[in-house]
């Protein structure tokens, strides 16, 4: 397996994220939401503001893809973003479908990890999914996140700096 590592892309960069929104195969766990595949549309016009929103914005944001070192090729990308109102921030990670079962999503969520806790100091990282994504939920729970509730069918993990920290040791 390829080593993984965090690629911060620039504005005109965003072709590979219009590509992973509009493939049907990585996008189908989001169909409840967006019907009926659950593909979103990332046209190029959106492309500068999201980027400025998105990108260069720690620690309110964080934005990066997740580059395969062997080949440079982008497998997947990784998130976060402040929700101030549940005193933590929402993560995000998708992995290609094709990319999917290789240990990446191990890999690329401790990228997310280092760079949420080490980097930018933040103290309880948030993330939810359907209980039936087992192999989301299985990398989770070995990063050490933990089950704060179940809600409408939706699990919801947390992961503070503290128990983050302590795992390391």
């Amino acid at each position: 397996m390829d080593r993984l590592t965090l690629y911060l892309p620039g504005p005109e960069e965003l072709a590979f994220r219009q590509a992973l929104m509009a493939d049907p195969a990585t996008m189908s766990y989001n169909a409840p939401w967006s019907p009926p595949n659950g593909c979103l549309d990332f046209p190029r016009e959106r492309w500068a503001d999201w980027h400025a929103r998105w990108v260069g914005q720690e620690p309110e944001r964080f934005y990066a893809y997740l580059r395969r070192e062997g080949d440079g090729a982008f497998v997947g990308e990784v998130d976060f973003h402040h929700i101030p109102e549940q005193n933590w921030w929402d993560m995000g990670i998708l992995l290609l479908a094709r990319e999917r079962g290789k240990g990446y999503g191990q890999q690329g969520l401790a990228l997310l990890l280092d760079r949420t806790f080490r980097v930018n100091g933040i103290p309880r990282l948030h993330n939810c999914f359907e209980p039936v994504r087992s192999a989301a939920l299985h990398i989770h729970q070995a990063a050490g996140f933990r089950e704060v509730s179940t809600e409408d069918g939706v699990l919801h993990l947390l992961l503070t700096k503290e128990a983050y920290e302590k795992d390391a040791l």
